[in-house]
């Protein structure tokens, strides 16, 4: 038996979602300035005059090894400022193509990000109940999720990070199965196909569509289903970001903590060079759509070598090397229930999807349709039936079908209200976030903006100050909790920063 070794370095972990927004007003026909005008309501802890530090983002890079053409992002003081507001929580509320978008600050575990991402709904629903009360009328509807029906599809991304001594090519070749499988249980569900791909009623992933090749740089077009994106947001040389775009957003939250939780434990194998399932699909872009269409969980997907194998089979594939990994690894506590919550999972999708229905937005987003269609005596291509499927993700919780589900205590939640409620202004600990929040919250007044790798200060003086923030598990709690606590001014913070 090999010696029990302790897996000691935190996985940092974040989302960003962009949320669907409708005009209820024909003549607000500009996105960008609806998303502008959403956020600009935020009635909570935020700093409105801050810019966000464009200086260490290039998403130009591509992991193969080169740069493309193009232009970074570096829009002028008075527009940063529109588009960007940092929050108390460490996260960030923006404006990115025509959408509002919030990313998650940095955690450190899958329920962390279910908490922070969930924040995320109160937060976008507060900024439309104060449009409401500001300008006296309701404009706007928002959605978390990732297709408005007409052939347009919008993000949810997620990012991990990882170590940079991991070959890019074996990410690929590692993760590509894992998440052309990964729908059955992370997929938002979807009535109808876009993109002129097959016909479907109803289907798994709302993002499935829309994945035309297997690696690139791209996320609005020709969108891959492993980004290459190069942009660590940390130290280059130490650590990779991988920026996954292949989810979908979830409303449920078991679908999210699952979604997190288990490639977080694939990259932990991945980090610890274990051997990996030896799996290759003959075609992802096509089995990925496969997979997003086989409501029964009988269907095969073409291996390279001719052989077929069943979405299933390939998670559980995965499944057993993490649970042989951990035989002989310490594990903490969510790890181990993470591990649980996917075997049980894949165990009941196989004897019959319907049971998850208290657990899964695919299957309990199409139980309440078919119910609704039984009821009415209409199929899926009928008008309403294709405005529950919006309704489902509608952020308001008087309107949002999800917030029905939740309110009858008909769909499972991971986290407690309380945890909801704390994410809105209080960073996670465990961190570089925890600096960044805390100063947002206490030093506002003389934030100049902020980044995911700075906090700069403005005290009065003649130059701006920054607090470099290159490594993600630098300004945690346990670090600089008493730092900030002794500081009464940002003056005094940076006198003890300069003298520690």
């Amino acid at each position: 038996m090999r010696e029990s070794k302790p897996l000691t370095t935190p996985r940092v972990l974040g989302t960003e979602t962009e949320f669907g927004i409708a005009s209820r007003d024909p003549s607000a026909t500009d996105p960008i300035t609806n998303s502008l005008a959403v956020i600009a309501h935020y009635p909570g802890i935020s700093v409105p005059h801050a810019v966000w530090d464009y200086e260490n983002e290039n998403p130009l890079l591509d992991a193969r090894g080169f740069e493309v053409d193009g232009e970074r992002e570096r829009p002028n003081p008075d527009y940063n400022r529109q588009l960007n507001k940092v929050l108390a929580n460490g996260g960030r509320l923006y404006v990115d193509g025509a959408h509002p978008e919030y990313s998650t600050p940095e955690c450190t575990t899958p329920r962390e990000v279910v908490a922070y991402e969930r924040i995320s709904e109160r937060i976008l629903a507060q900024c439309l109940d104060e449009m409401i009360r500001v300008r006296g009328r309701d404009q706007f509807v928002l959605y978390k999720n990732n297709s408005d029906g007409k052939g347009n599809s919008y993000g949810y991304h997620e990012n991990y990070m990882l170590s940079r001594s991991v070959p890019f090519d074996r990410i690929v070749k590692v993760l590509a199965p894992f998440f052309v499988t990964r729908p059955i249980f992370a997929g938002a569900g979807k009535v109808g196909a876009e993109n002129q791909t097959s016909p479907a009623d109803y289907q798994l992933s709302q993002r499935a569509d829309f994945f035309e090749c297997l690696v690139d740089l791209n996320t609005m077009v020709k969108r891959p289903i492993v980004n290459s994106r190069d942009e660590p947001h940390a130290e280059y040389g130490k650590y990779r970001r991988l920026h996954v775009i292949v989810g979908d957003a979830n409303m449920a939250e078991l679908s999210t903590y699952l979604k997190v939780g288990t490639l977080a434990i694939v990259l932990d194998l991945l980090e610890a060079g274990v051997e990996m399932p030896q799996i290759e699909l003959d075609d992802p872009v096509f089995g990925i759509k496969q997979v997003s269409r086989d409501l029964t969980m009988k269907g095969t997907l073409k291996l390279a070598g001719g052989r077929a194998i069943t979405a299933l089979d390939v998670q559980r594939a995965y499944l057993k090397a993490a649970m042989d990994f951990y035989a002989c690894h310490e594990l903490d506590q969510i790890t181990k229930d993470v591990l649980v919550r996917w075997e049980d999972v894949l165990d009941r999708l196989e004897r019959d999807p319907r049971l998850l229905a208290r657990e899964l937005d695919w299957v309990a987003k199409r139980q309440m349709m078919e119910s609704y269609m039984d009821r009415k005596g209409c199929g899926w291509n009928d008008p309403r039936v294709r405005l529950m499927d919006l309704q489902y993700h509608d952020i308001r919780p008087e309107k949002g079908l999800y917030y029905a589900l939740e309110r009858s205590h008909l769909i499972e939640r991971v986290v407690q209200d309380v945890e909801v409620s704390r994410a809105e202004f209080t960073p996670p600990p465990g961190t570089r976030a925890y600096f960044r929040g805390r100063c947002v919250g206490k030093f506002s007044k003389s934030i100049y903006g902020a980044s995911w790798t700075s906090v700069l200060f403005d005290v009065g003086n003649a130059s701006i100050k920054k607090v470099p923030l290159m490594d993600p598990l630098r300004g945690t709690a346990s670090l600089t909790a008493d730092l900030l606590d002794q500081s009464d001014t940002a003056e005094a913070l940076l006198s003890r920063l300069k003298a520690s």
